[in-house]
């Protein structure tokens, strides 16, 4: 990287920090869940140094970042940003903890998504019969594969794994491992 490049960088995110992170409860918490999960072995001890560690070296998470702040044709996005060809639909609220690990080819579209949303690349979740009343609702701690739909208006419930390929449409209940097409629970969690 370029030292113009970089000093460009570090200007605009302080910016972004003061403007869009620092008194932001859902960011902070996106940030500290991203560093966590990821495991990122930076030694950063502010939430400032790791949400700049982040911007620079987690495509990811500048995807969830963007999207939090709701612009979409903003200028410095193209010095952290790809276009992944990931959609979440502004209605769709989502809690803090959000964390992507390959934003590629996924649209969410959602009545609610609780705090600690995890997925992976290719992830559809959306209405059923093209009828937005007939949205899901995902609780907390809701893990999810690759290649995952989540259609209709079913409820996903808290601590939830949905295993890689499998089609959701039905609800699922708390605490549980479900898989295949259609998804079935295959594990209980205590």
């Amino acid at each position: 990287m370029s030292k113009l490049k970089h000093g460009i960088k570090k200007i605009v995110l302080k910016q972004l920090f003061q403007k869009h992170v620092k008194d932001n409860p859902i960011i902070q918490k996106d940030i500290t869940n991203t560093f966590e999960v990821r495991g990122c072995k930076a030694d950063l001890d502010s939430i400032e140094k790791k949400f700049y560690h982040l911007m620079l070296y987690y495509p990811e998470f500048v995807f969830i970042f963007s999207w939090r702040i709701k612009l979409k044709n903003f200028r410095w996005r193209s010095l952290f940003y790809k276009n992944y060809n990931c959609k979440i639909f502004g209605g769709t609220d989502i809690k803090g903890g959000l964390m992507c690990y390959h934003p590629f080819a996924t649209v969410i579209n959602a009545k609610s998504i609780g705090e600690n949303f995890q997925f992976r690349n290719s992830l559809t979740i959306g209405n059923k019969n093209n009828d937005n009343n007939l949205l899901p609702i995902i609780g907390n701690d809701v893990n999810v594969g690759a290649h995952v739909v989540i259609i209709g208006d079913i409820t996903i419930g808290d601590n939830v794994i949905i295993g890689a390929g499998s089609v959701v449409v039905k609800d699922i209940p708390s605490n549980s491992i479900v898989a295949g097409n259609p998804a079935e629970v295959i594990k209980t969690m205590q």
